[in-house]
């Protein structure tokens, strides 16, 4: 594969989003393939493609298409061949890739969890009543909803920095951002704590950063492969089949988280409606090589468990 391997003078090129974080991701990406093969890191080029889920920020996702609108201009990037990979929050994918593309390959999972982030209080239970989240996460305010009814919600987006000057400006009391995304901008102190799982169970696949490539791109197949994480994949195969046998647009409010357990993967799903008002939640455990199997029973399970109508805004 040495003649195949890229050099400064052509170098293989990383798409990714241009907020810090995809960045950051892009970059680590870019270091782990440069160790990798012992190349410098001039032989891969981070190509920032805008998405219009970054140009649009004043409207919520579900009124402007989901989050598909994170990966759908870097997607149609590499299938023109314009990059030759691109580097995702596993968090925005949707479960099924464009005809042609191909994402399997996963780095390190960062810490899953979600952080509680304010300029006024210390943590959840500080909050009084009437104070103001900001989020655009369904999930987060559909959990905070049904876990404090009593809290105002306020549409929140944009990076990282956007968030905290909203805060600033007391746009909102608190926040949550994704504890694996502060960590990977050296930004963790931001974070007033970490939310444990048993009080807010995460988005499928946070903290995950996955590598898309062509199907047709042996060469990148083969350079990804030395840089795959494979106890991220098989949280992951739980996690994605749960999500994709529930709702493949990732744009309701879903949480799910697997880990390892010895030879096993075990999986804790949760579903609410996006009020708040009702909330399923379940797990299961089986060995890792039926982690996908044990993803789509789960989320079976949470479905024939649900009461009548549970399920009407999926359609909406």
């Amino acid at each position: 594969m040495s003649t195949d391997l890229p050099s400064p003078a052509k170098p293989l090129r990383i798409g990714t989003r241009g907020s810090p974080l995809a960045l950051a991701q892009a970059n680590e990406t870019r270091s782990r393939l440069a160790q990798a093969f012992d190349l410098p890191e001039e032989a891969f080029t981070v190509v920032v493609i805008k998405t219009t889920g970054d140009r649009v920020l004043d409207r919520p996702l579900k009124e402007i298409g989901g989050k598909g609108l994170f990966t759908r201009e870097i997607e149609e990037a590499m299938l023109a061949g314009e990059i030759d990979l691109a580097v995702h929050s596993m968090k925005d994918m949707p479960v099924l890739q464009p005809e042609g593309l191909v994402l399997d390959t996963y780095l390190p999972r960062e810490d899953p969890r979600d952080a509680f982030v304010s300029l006024r209080f210390a943590q959840l239970s500080d909050l009084p009543k009437g104070a103001v989240l900001g989020s655009s996460s369904l999930r987060r305010r559909a959990q905070m909803a049904h876990r404090r009814p009593d809290l105002k919600l306020v549409e929140f987006r944009g990076n990282v920095q956007t968030r905290l000057r909203k805060l600033e400006d007391r746009v909102a009391d608190v926040t949550f951002l994704a504890m694996a995304g502060l960590n990977r901008l050296g930004m963790a102190d931001v974070a007033r704590s970490a939310l444990e799982v048993s009080d807010m169970l995460p988005e499928v696949a946070q903290g995950a950063i996955g590598i898309e490539r062509r199907a047709d791109d042996s060469r990148a197949a083969a350079l990804l492969e030395a840089i795959h994480d494979i106890p991220t994949a098989q949280v992951l195969a739980a996690e994605r089949a749960y999500l994709a046998a529930l709702d493949g647009s990732c744009e309701t409010p879903i949480a799910g988280l697997a880990v390892l357990e010895g030879g096993s993967v075990k999986l804790t799903g949760e579903i609410l409606r996006p009020d708040g008002s009702e909330v399923l939640g379940d797990s299961a455990i089986a060995p890792v090589e039926d982690a996908a199997a044990m993803g789509e029973a789960l989320a079976r399970g949470l479905r024939s468990h649900a009461p009548k109508g549970f399920f009407d805004w999926l359609a909406d």
